[in-house]
């Protein structure tokens, strides 16, 4: 039985590893190589899907910002880390607090989500929502950065910043 047991939790250990699941980390450690390179994709993809929203409804493409990034994914990593769902993060910091302390001077919006399993299935979600839609369409917005970081249970959770 001892050995049964042994077997069921090396497995339980070997099988998500393997098959690229992300198994959770301290702040510190970076995410493993497969969950990183997912994440990004991901983030290409909803900042492309955004921009065809926009030109689409006669605004012009925003432009990817790296520092806007930095800030997206450090409130993404938060949300995740602590499970709360909300555009104050740590500290009580909001997007404006977040994207100047991440050296962008001109933020313009913000929007989340949490649980969404696909690019499509956000920026839909983003698109039928009044006041996210608003954000994505405000033709002043020039740059965006896009966080999508997947919690410890395999959960995404979204930011996108938005910035003049």
């Amino acid at each position: 039985m001892r050995s049964l047991l042994r077997s069921f939790a090396l497995a339980a250990f070997i099988v998500p590893a393997a098959a690229g699941i992300m198994m959770t980390a301290s702040p510190a450690e970076a995410a493993p190589v497969k969950v990183k390179a997912a994440e990004q994709t991901l983030q290409a993809d909803i900042i492309r899907l955004t921009n065809v929203q926009r030109t689409a409804h006669g605004c012009a493409a925003l432009t990817e910002n790296a520092q806007l990034t930095v800030a997206a994914r450090g409130h993404s990593a938060w949300m995740g880390q602590t499970g709360q769902f909300s555009h104050t993060g740590r500290s009580g910091s909001d997007f404006v607090v977040r994207s100047k302390a991440a050296g962008y001077a001109r933020p313009s919006a913000e929007n989340i989500a949490w649980g969404y399993r696909s690019a499509d299935e956000v920026v839909g979600a983003w698109m039928r929502s009044p006041g996210h839609r608003a954000n994505i369409l405000n033709c002043k917005s020039k740059t965006v950065g896009v966080g999508a970081v997947y919690s410890a249970n395999g959960a995404p959770y979204y930011t996108q910043d938005f910035g003049y």
